[in-house]
């Protein structure tokens, strides 16, 4: 690798992971101050995500190529108080878990206690639900007898599939205009559909502004770049990020950074542990990667030095921590983004392609804990494949782990899909089809 990559992963690696109060305060400030009560939830929770990355801090690392972080620097873990509030007793745990910590410093542990405890407590919707349940499940639960665990989080298993990384938010916006104007003003749910898409609008414009936030912070970064090769980065990276989300990527480097801001705005507006994540990177990627090295514009080294970058902004991103007695018991750090390689096209022929072997290659060179990989092994991939999977688990540090495609695609069959679409699909999480 890369002395610059040497340095960013080496960064990452000893990042100190801690609670960012940040992400709870402008909830907090958005739903005291900016909410209106007229508007249906979608459009409240909308108009919420708009406010969140039009204020949230920027971080652009020295010398890296894709941009963006969840909090305002890598491991700076947001928490969802919507969702379920820690409180002081959580973070003191959190703070001071043996294994696997999240520091709390003092101006968080303030402004938790006296803004986003006092204004959430009773809100959230993990209180919500405790409440509903029947006094013989609270006891039960009193008693340990099982511990909560998926009203901490907005469940997210998703596997990215082939409209997102080849659609702009401009082209989706398009769609959203088309399916309005063809709802049936007769239909009973009219306002709640009508809604929905409103909403969808306004993320996309959220996320637009928010890519253009860091386009013009890059270009200020480039105004004072002393080192020639690094200001022209600068001014490149500025150009990718006012070209995508909005537009669909037309370069290696473009859909890197298309996919990572969607994935951003995924995992800023809710917990969606575990795990959203880009799926079947190779096939993603594979027709920029051969478009441009065919062209001249893009070598494998240069490739290889993208990914790398990419890989090091998922290793940024622990799980955000839990509440209760599974902060205590559950010293879970990834989000699961579990990458794909390998399986078959939705033809069923064999879908390992150079990319494929490249991934292998950042894999082994990276040893990061996150993103997670996977392959998909089937009958008619090339021995040269399975060979370069096997000897790099056979190192020893987990990855990647090997999957059978036949079992995948049996399984999303059973799920309804169609034999394209399960061959399309892939594995998300621990050992999910999806």
């Amino acid at each position: 690798m890369t002395p610059r990559i040497q340095t960013l992963r080496a960064q990452s690696l000893n990042a100190v992971n801690r609670i960012s109060s940040e992400r709870g305060l402008l909830l907090t400030e958005f739903y005291k101050h900016h909410v209106d009560a007229n508007d249906p939830v979608p459009i409240q929770r909308a108009k919420w995500f708009q406010f969140l990355l039009a204020n949230k801090a920027l971080c652009i690392n020295d010398g890296e190529l894709i941009v963006g972080e969840r909090g305002p620097a890598p491991k700076a873990t947001p928490t969802y108080p919507e969702i379920n509030v820690h409180s002081l007793k959580d973070l003191d745990i959190l703070n001071s878990r043996e294994k696997v910590w999240f520091r709390v410093d003092e101006q968080t542990r303030s402004d938790f206690e006296h803004v986003i405890i006092p204004f959430w407590k009773g809100r959230s919707n993990r209180e919500r639900v405790m409440a509903s349940m029947t006094p013989a499940w609270l006891d039960a639960y009193d008693a340990g007898i099982f511990t909560e665990f998926q009203e901490q989080r907005a469940p997210g298993h998703t596997v990215a599939g082939y409209k997102l990384f080849r659609k702009g938010l401009l082209e989706i916006q398009a769609d959203i205009r088309a399916s309005k104007a063809g709802l049936d003003p007769k239909d009973p749910d009219l306002a709640a559909k009508t809604a929905e898409l409103d909403a969808m609008f306004i993320v996309a414009d959220a996320m637009m502004h928010y890519a253009n936030r860091h386009a013009d912070k890059l270009d200020e970064l480039a105004e004072t770049e002393t080192d020639a090769k690094r200001k022209a980065e600068l001014k490149q990276m500025a150009a990718v990020c006012r070209r995508v989300p909005a537009h669909a990527p037309g370069s290696f480097h473009e859909v890197l950074q298309h996919y990572w801001f969607i994935h951003l705005g995924v995992v800023t507006e809710l917990n969606p542990w575990d795990s959203f994540n880009p799926g079947r990177l190779d096939q993603h990627l594979f027709p920029f990667y051969k478009a441009e090295t065919e062209a001249g514009t893009l070598n494998k080294d240069e490739a290889t030095e993208l990914l790398h970058s990419f890989w090091i902004k998922f290793n940024n991103h622990p799980s955000p921590p839990k509440v209760g007695v599974t902060a205590q018991e559950s010293n879970t750090y990834t989000d699961f983004c579990l990458i794909n390689l390998g399986g078959l096209t939705e033809n069923g022929e064999d879908a390992v392609n150079e990319v494929s072997f490249l991934l292998l290659d950042v894999i082994e060179e990276m040893r990061l804990l996150q993103p997670s990989s996977m392959v998909q092994l089937s009958h008619k991939n090339p021995d040269a494949f399975i060979d370069r999977a096997v000897k790099i688990t056979k190192t020893g540090f987990g990855q990647p782990s090997i999957f059978n495609t036949d079992a995948i695609i049996q399984e999303l069959l059973n799920q309804g899909k169609s034999l394209e679409d399960a061959r399309n699909g892939g594995c998300s999480g621990c050992v999910e089809a999806g």
